[in-house]
């Protein structure tokens, strides 16, 4: 699925984007990990990409305007297909193709067993006894898209957390990092085998890379989302190091001043109003209960919405006590029911439902978590999501042409 085909055009020279230090801005776009739920962010940046091309011109790609794209799980899987290169070192897909990919192959990633009366049981049994899927389809799709493409040959940077169970403590993998150390310089396919190997799931991820000195590193790695399911404050904090480093992509100056980020964080979802647990539900579960009930996996899913919210909650009051908090977007539906909810339910009628959530979210006025409910209320004056994304569209494309004006006059 090549987004560009044909020859090569005057777009093409822009890539890779301009380095920050040639403008005013560090822009980051930021994706949650959920599974087949990457149908929501995938909506909603297919729109983005489309007020930029408005801007720009139908050659332009979601790479040529972030400094970075972060991504967890199916969000590094999105991250990838929107960042690693072509023949022509262009982006693999355009934004309008993702929805396609999942479409076309979420039934084969998460394949439905067939159902019979004894289902919960074999299933309850199942979660027990191993992975719920193999993972073939998905590691044979990752690879035979990216081919030998490692972290440091993507068309912008990208930031993508995993954990490694060996040594118990987060890994993210940065193409800054692997242009410094060759042993960080993975191949994107493990990567994203890595990021997506959530437990009880898929199974976990191991792979070894080579300095080609004679030193090797091993991974052990299993799901991104145990660590950052959303991955903001991680491309937040491999940026800072960036300039704690002297960087010269970056101006110097103060690491932590935030107040020239822009940031775009797109979550896959969650079912805080559905209310689906219960203290005292959940006081009378053990081990399998937690592992299994009613077709989810309560573990994982409490977990994961505790990642993505204390990260939410993180930015948010950042960006607001430094008087900036329109540089900060998050969007996100906390309002998920029933199968929607669901990360692995791959019916037709199911995601064609998600799809239609991302279309509805952007209709949906811009709003914030507040902190003591940890809902997302309605922020006055900002308009909608999709009015919000239009704006930081144009930002992005006055400091893109700000970047390459500065560049073609040195």
């Amino acid at each position: 699925m090549d987004s560009n085909g044909g020859t090569a055009t005057a777009a093409d020279k822009t890539v890779p984007q301009p380095p920050p230090s040639t403008g005013k801005l560090i822009t980051v776009l930021s994706i949650d990990g959920g599974g087949i739920r990457g149908l929501i962010p995938a909506t909603i940046i297919a729109f983005l990409e489309a007020k930029l091309q408005e801007l720009d011109g139908l050659d332009a790609r979601i790479a040529d305007y972030f400094d970075v794209i972060a991504g967890t799980s199916t969000g590094a899987l999105l991250t990838s297909m929107l960042a690693a290169p072509d023949k022509n070192n262009r982006p693999l897909f355009t934004a309008k193709d993702l929805n396609t990919f999942y479409l076309k192959n979420g039934p084969n990633i998460f394949p439905e067993k067939k159902a019979g009366f004894l289902t919960p049981a074999a299933k309850l049994l199942g979660a027990v006894r191993g992975p719920k899927y193999d993972g073939v389809f998905l590691h044979d799709k990752i690879k035979s898209l990216t081919h030998d493409v490692r972290v440091a040959d993507t068309v912008t940077n990208v930031i993508v957390p995993a954990f490694d169970v060996k040594y118990l403590q987060p890994v993210i993998f940065s193409t800054y990092e692997a242009k410094h150390d060759p042993l960080k310089n993975a191949h994107l396919a493990d990567i994203c085998i890595s990021t997506s190997a959530a437990p009880t799931y898929f199974p976990a991820h191991f792979f070894t890379t080579s300095d080609g000195k004679g030193g090797s590193r091993e991974y052990h790695l299993v799901n991104g989302g145990v660590a950052a399911n959303n991955p903001t404050m991680a491309a937040m904090s491999m940026l800072t190091k960036e300039v704690l480093r002297h960087n010269p992509d970056f101006n110097p100056g103060k690491p932590s001043d935030y107040r020239h980020y822009l940031i775009i964080s797109i979550g896959t979802g969650s079912a805080k109003q559905e209310e689906k647990y219960t203290a005292p539900q959940c006081a009378k579960w053990g081990l399998l209960q937690w592992l299994y009930n009613g077709g989810f996996t309560p573990i994982i899913d409490i977990f994961s919405h505790a990642s993505s919210d204390m990260v939410d909650i993180h930015a948010a009051v950042l960006f607001e006590a430094l008087h900036c908090e329109k540089n900060y977007l998050r969007i996100q539906d906390d309002s998920l029911t029933g199968d929607t909810s669901s990360v692995d339910i791959t019916t037709k009628e199911n995601m064609e439902a998600l799809i239609r959530i991302g279309h509805e979210l952007l209709k949906k006025p811009v709003s914030r978590v507040n902190i003591d409910t940890g809902m997302y209320e309605p922020v006055n004056g900002e308009g909608t999501n999709e009015e919000a994304l239009a704006r930081f569209a144009k930002i992005l494309s006055d400091e893109r042409r700000l970047r390459q004006s500065k560049l073609s006059s040195n």
